[in-house]
């Protein structure tokens, strides 16, 4: 998937050649913003640091021109009292909330490629060893792997084909791959590979180490994993099966001795039905993120 800026409707490179003339309002010393500049290179946006903020910044006064156009118009035809201060205000939120989505959309980018890379590297890896068995050279199983379905792994491999045809030498184009991923798995398994290349190792000793060791590593996060869904299940029991028990049945008690009205009944019973609801799209979100990054 091809990384697109939240909120906008145009490629990076067209946002890029519109905000060029912005990036002269950007003030930023070296080293500020190096986390979003690691996270651009990382998700091959073909943007730096000072073009994502010169877009952010030119989406900020855009938007906020545009919603306190249409505050303005709204709370004028309803008569509000100081109609503008509230629709400035009102302008304000809503740009800052753009803005700060796509602040942080590159790291969330970035960690969902992370993820896919580090979901896909083993099947990837143990791909490459039944090759390299087989007699397969490596360029040829460099450019196999790119052309299967291993995710973000393939088009990490990709990018080394492309960098060997272009001319650079196989072993650089490989530890190129590995110096910008952000994933530490990767980046393990890169390095081998490429020690072994450099070395003359045999490539499929190389591999099988990389293999065993993600596999140790794939055990003790699912090990990891199971301790902590332990409490997770706990909590869960309690806030979704025994308070809303306890809940309905003091619900009950209490409304037939004081005398509730009906709706006032049906309102506090529709509270907890909303309230078991949230705490299940909740932890089901919690179970989602907490997942092991290799399985």
């Amino acid at each position: 998937m091809k990384f697109k800026i939240p909120f906008t409707f145009s490629s990076t490179e067209i946002l890029k050649k519109r905000a060029k003339n912005w990036t002269r309002f950007i003030r930023i010393g070296k080293n500020n913003f190096s986390k979003l500049q690691q996270n651009l290179k990382n998700i091959d946006s073909g943007l730096d640091k000072r073009e994502y903020l010169a877009i952010c910044l030119k989406t900020f006064i855009f938007s906020f021109l545009m919603f306190a156009i249409i505050f303005s118009t709204v709370l004028f035809f309803l008569k509000v009292g100081k109609f503008y201060l509230i629709s400035l205000g009102g302008a304000f939120i809503f740009s800052f909330f753009l803005v700060f989505n796509q602040m942080g959309y590159p790291r969330v980018y970035s960690l969902k490629k992370t993820r896919d890379i580090e979901k896909n590297l083993l099947p990837a890896l143990q791909d490459i060893m039944v090759q390299l068995n087989s007699g397969v050279p490596v360029f040829d199983i460099l450019t196999n792997v790119s052309r299967s379905d291993y995710g973000a792994v393939s088009s990490e491999f990709g990018k080394a084909v492309m960098a060997i045809n272009s001319g650079k030498p196989q072993i650089e184009a490989v530890e190129g791959i590995g110096e910008r991923s952000t994933s530490i798995y990767f980046k393990r398994a890169i390095w081998h590979i490429s020690n072994g290349m450099r070395a003359g190792s045999d490539m499929a000793i190389v591999i099988k180490d990389s293999i065993d060791n993600l596999a140790k590593e794939q055990v003790i996060q699912i090990q990891t994993y199971g301790s902590k869904l332990n409490p997770l299940i706990m909590f869960y029991m309690l806030l979704t099966v025994i308070i809303p028990a306890l809940g309905i049945t003091f619900l009950t008690i209490i409304s037939s001795m004081v005398g509730l009205p009906a709706n006032s009944v049906r309102l506090m019973f529709f509270g907890v039905f909303a309230f078991v609801v949230f705490i299940q799209v909740m932890f089901l979100g919690i179970i989602k993120s907490r997942r092991p990054s290799l399985l």
